[in-house]
């Protein structure tokens, strides 16, 4: 292949074409001059027709239209033909034939030949050829160029990232690529020629049909419409970029309009962040309390930060107007070499000055940038506050300290108050301590501001409607925007504005107020750890008084043990000797002695009370009395003996020295050294032995424990007398008689005897229990049953029951509900002998061991029945009974025939626990039916039981 020259360059806005001529040189030399030198041909030569194909298929695309002879070297023109047609069937072919005939015109067309035109065996280029040729490459080029735009369009209308829709001018559809389609719930035959504006992709989208028509309508006047809306896809929210193009033909007729729909989502969705982060950038710069500064190298401000209000009180232009930032934050506030050369300088501390003249200490970032046409960006941070409260917590420290050492709430409330201005900027401030006994809250301290306006500040009491009260009571914190409404202070001159009522606990009240308004958040913080640092060291000091109250409490209690362990070995003492003495003179003296032996008391004594006499007669004494018992009082009125005499009570004397002039037996007692004083009754029962009374040369020497401890001694002296005149009783020979005559409504027998009408008599003996005491009663003139049915109207007699009858009457057992005078008696050591009743007329005899004091026994007698009177008194040795006097006074009382009963049934196994012979045994060993036996058994057991309680003993319950 030999490619001939060129044309001359064609206009620049006409691509040349290109021709490739295959044939003989020989005979086509004329027309391959003629087309290279017409304009805008580009000709290619070819001298076989192999050459020409290969040509052909190596430079695909570049070849607008062939020329070809039809006899070549190595083939014929038609074979030519067919070989490029097999290859590419749109390429233009000429066929120049000098000497064809039909058959070959006829196969050229078979071969589908473009043009078949006879030319001369060396043909020139004439008009109507190269019309001809340059038509076919023409032709060629404009339907090649079409197929290519065809293609082009086929390849973005089904872009997967975009919907496309085709859309008549009429507004119906005509075509969807597949995207579009992906998104349509109908069938595509069911929307195609229906309007587009009401298909179903726009029924779930931010855009109307109307919105849709009218974009349609724009395109179709030849203009583009282009706007965003949004699809409800299956995965969530779709942003598009939607456009409406118009497309012409030749004529400029807008023959249809392609809607191109682009998935902007994740722009749409940055876009919004962006917008988002923008609107969050602008609101914190309008409001963190940072402000931002931008300077060129000059100083100048190429940026002020919205919020610069904040820190300087200044608008944005007012900052602008003041030139440069040495203006706002003051000269050499940095070292410029030092940022040029570090980029960056952190935690510059300066002072400046607001629009309204306050001083705020700011924190300032310097940093080399390249921002808003600046150089310089100032970070500007204000931490007036915090250095406020720095310093205020510098001095809180130094006053907590010094408040380990105050020992008192008002040491307290002073220190505070000194200090208080140099831990916050407030003046007027004072604190209430509280006092439990007035019930009102006192001013403990107060500043010097305070006091120099109102003067003494006022006691509040808690029963008045108060602020103050109110903060106590309810433990509330109570804050005031004008102090007047407070009442606290006078309302006359009051200039403060604002304040504070802290409680601190139970301890009283923190105030603070403040003449320029209200406190700051700083002032308040910084007032409440100090009240809360206020409470804290009252805790302590409250504390501490507790713990000095509770070692006092201990020591005085160590005191009282000691004092007690010394009364307590006195006591074992005094009751080892009780034990050990035999008559009541021993006790009384020897309990004297031990109570001052060893400097325990100054001097004790145990007296009497006369019968004759209204004062008290010493038995026995012990110490150093200095002739107190022949000079003092010993009557109710006066020394604490005889009250304790009178009233069978305990006294003390804590201090004899209170009331001198008024008590003479103080002034007698006191001129001895007996500072103090107490006096015990010696009661057992109902029965008094006297009174022990025991002095001390100190004051306070019996307190409560001791008390107790004397009060237990005084009883159990008094049980160890009854005890051993007891013992005596037992054994003494001498016994009194006393005969009474009873009249009392509260005698049972008497009471029983009148409402019967019979005679009543106490017969064997008087058994207690916890129910009542039991007794049993010799009944003459009436039948038992008559007196158990009289009993159920005595209000003493709990039950009866009737024991046996005879001819005359019978025995009665009868449970009274309250002491009987029998018990009373044996308490004593004195026993009733006999308790008669008839009609009424009720007399007993009362037998009293010579150790017993007959005085006693009477006065235990008048007290059971005070209306009795003794009637008769007399002396008799009682005979001791021995053994084997009791025994002959039992044997001489049965028969012969009993006593062999008797010894037989004992010493065959009778009374053996079991038995070894029952009754009916040993009245066969005896020859006698059991009726005898057993009727001779109890006539023997009577008369011995009849031997025994010949008297009436008192038996307590178990005994």
């Amino acid at each position: 292949m030999d490619p001939t020259r060129r044309s001359a360059d064609p206009p620049l806005d006409v691509e040349p074409i290109s021709v490739l001529v295959v044939g003989d040189p020989n005979r086509r030399r004329s027309l391959v001059s003629g087309l290279s030198d017409a304009e805008g041909v580009l000709v290619t030569t070819a001298v076989r027709g192999r050459d020409g194909y290969e040509w052909l298929s190596s430079q695909p695309g570049t070849v607008d239209c062939i020329v070809c002879s039809l006899d070549l070297p190595d083939m014929s023109g038609v074979s030519f033909l067919e070989t490029v047609r097999a290859a590419d069937s749109d390429i233009p072919v000429v066929l120049l034939a000098s000497d064809g005939d039909e058959s070959v015109a006829s196969s050229a067309v078979a071969a589908d030949v473009t043009e078949y035109i006879p030319i001369d065996d060396d043909p020139s280029l004439t008009d109507d050829l190269f019309r001809r040729i340059r038509n076919a490459a023409v032709e060629f080029r404009t339907n090649r160029t079409r197929r290519h735009r065809a293609r082009q369009f086929d390849a973005l209308f089904d872009d997967p990232r975009a919907f496309m829709w085709v859309v008549a001018p009429n507004g119906t559809l005509r075509r969807a690529n597949r995207t579009a389609r992906a998104f349509l719930d109908a069938s595509m035959e069911s929307v195609l020629e229906t309007p587009f504006a009401d298909s179903p992709w726009w029924r779930d989208s931010e855009t109307n049909s109307d919105e849709i028509r009218n974009a349609v309508r724009t395109a179709r006047n030849g203009d583009i419409e282009r706007f965003e809306t949004a699809f409800e896809g299956p995965d969530g929210r779709i942003d598009l970029d939607v456009s409406f193009r118009p497309v012409t033909d030749r004529d400029g007729t807008v023959v249809s309009v392609v809607v191109e729909a682009l998935d902007v989502t994740e722009r749409a969705h940055l876009e919004r962040e962006l917008r988002e982060s923008e609107e969050l950038h602008r609101v914190t710069l309008n409001n963190m309390t940072d402000t931002v500064l931008v300077t060129n190298d000059a100083g100048e401000f190429t940026y002020v930060c919205p919020n610069v209000h904040f820190i300087f009180g200044y608008s944005v232009e007012e900052i602008r107007s003041l030139g440069s930032i040495d203006a706002l934050l003051g000269e050499d506030l940095f070292d410029r070499e030092t940022l040029d050369s570090n980029g960056l300088l952190t935690n510059i501390e300066c002072t400046a000055t607001d629009k309204a003249g306050r001083e705020h200490t700011l924190l300032v970032n310097v940093k080399r940038v390249s921002i808003q046409g600046g150089t310089t960006l100032y970070s500007c941070r204000d931490i007036t506050k915090r250095k406020a409260r720095e310093r205020a917590l510098t001095a809180l420290h130094r006053t907590s300290r010094d408040l380990l050492y105050a020992e008192t709430g008002r040491e307290i409330a002073t220190l505070v108050i000194d200090d208080v201005t140099d831990i916050f900027d407030v003046d007027d401030c004072a604190i209430y301590l509280f006092d439990t006994d007035a019930n009102e809250l006192w001013p403990a301290a107060a500043t010097d501001a305070i006091e120099s306006a109102y003067g003494t500040l006022p006691t509040v009491r808690l029963d008045e409607s108060s602020t103050l009260g109110r903060t106590f009571v309810e433990q509330t914190t109570f804050a005031f925007d004008d102090v007047t409404d407070s009442d606290v202070f006078s309302r006359t001159a009051i200039e403060q504005q604002s304040g504070l009522f802290i409680p601190l606990s139970n301890h009283g009240v923190f105030v603070a107020a403040d003449e320029r308004g209200t406190l700051d958040e700083v002032t308040r913080e910084i007032i409440d750890l100090l009240a809360a640092t206020v409470e804290a060291a009252l805790d302590r000091i409250e504390r501490e008084d507790e713990l000095r109250e509770r070692d006092r409490e201990l020591q005085r209690r160590n005191r009282q043990l000691s004092r007690l362990n010394r009364t307590n070995g006195i006591i074992r003492e005094i009751d080892r000797a009780l034990v050990r003495a035999d008559s009541r003179e021993e006790i009384e003296a020897e309990v004297c002695e031990l109570l001052t032996a060893s400097d325990r008391f100054d001097f004790a004594w145990v007296g009497d009370r006369d019968p004759g006499r209204s004062s008290l007669e010493p038995r026995a004494w012990a110490g150093d009395d200095r002739g107190y018992l022949d000079a003092a009082d010993f009557t109710a009125s006066g020394d604490p003996a005889g009250r304790t005499a009178a009233t069978d009570s305990v006294t003390v004397v804590s201090n004899v020295a209170s009331g001198l002039s008024g008590e003479p037996w103080r002034r007698e007692a006191i001129s001895r050294g007996f500072q103090s004083i107490i006096g015990v009754p010696l009661n057992h029962g109902d029965v008094a032995y006297g009174t022990l009374t025991v002095y001390a040369s100190r004051p306070d020497a019996f307190d409560d424990r001791a008390r107790v401890v004397l009060s237990e001694l005084g009883e159990t002296i008094a049980s160890a007398i009854q005890t051993v005149e007891r013992k005596r009783a037992l054994v003494s020979d001498t016994v009194v008689e006393l005969d009474y005559e009873i009249t009392d409504s509260n005698c049972v027998l008497r009471v029983l005897s009148q409402r019967a009408d019979c005679s009543l008599e106490l017969t064997g003996g008087v058994r207690e229990s916890d129910s009542g005491v039991r007794i049993l009663v010799t009944v003459s003139g009436r039948s038992p049953a008559d007196i158990v049915a009289s009993a159920d109207s005595v209000v003493a007699i709990e039950s009866a029951r009737v024991v046996s009858t005879d001819t005359d009457g019978g025995l009665v057992q009868l449970t009274l509900t309250s002491p009987f005078i029998a018990t009373r008696l044996a308490e004593s050591g004195a026993t009733l002998e006999r308790l008669h009743s008839d009609g009424g007329d009720t007399t007993a005899t009362v037998s009293v061991p010579s150790p017993v004091a007959v005085r006693t026994i009477d006065e235990v007698f008048s007290d059971v029945y005070p209306s009795s009177e003794l009637v008769a008194r007399r002396k008799r040795e009682r005979q001791p009974v021995t053994s084997n006097q009791f025994r002959t006074r039992f044997l001489s009382d049965i028969t012969q025939r009993q006593l062999e009963v008797v010894q037989t049934a004992y010493y065959s196994g009778y009374f053996d626990s079991p038995r070894t012979n029952d009754g009916a045994a040993v009245a066969a060993m005896l020859d006698i039916s059991s009726a005898a036996f057993y009727e001779h058994m109890r006539k023997v057991q009577r008369k011995l039981l009849a031997t025994v309680f010949d008297r009436i003993p008192s038996i307590p319950d178990g005994g």
